[in-house]
């Protein structure tokens, strides 16, 4: 599973998702935006918006999220350790 995690420094939606991620031994690549364009401009045309979490999973987007939602997500997809 290739995992790109989009942030914004300050966002705590965001430290959720990376505390959820990082205590399941999930690896991610975190790619924050707020503070780098090429990142912000890659999480825009990707999403088609600028909010933070939003997540890049082997291709499906998931935006504007939250560490509830996400886990709600990876039970749906029967990720194990959810």
């Amino acid at each position: 599973m290739s995992i790109i995690l989009y942030t914004k420094v300050g966002c705590p939606w965001c430290d959720e998702v990376r505390t959820l991620l990082s205590g399941k031994g999930i690896a991610f690549e975190e790619r924050e935006c707020r503070n780098n364009t090429a990142h912000f401009d890659e999480l825009v045309k990707k999403s088609g918006q600028t909010l933070t979490p939003t997540l890049d999973i082997d291709g499906e987007i998931i935006a504007d999220t939250d560490a509830a939602a996400l886990t709600a997500y990876f039970k749906e997809k029967g990720v194990l350790g959810f």
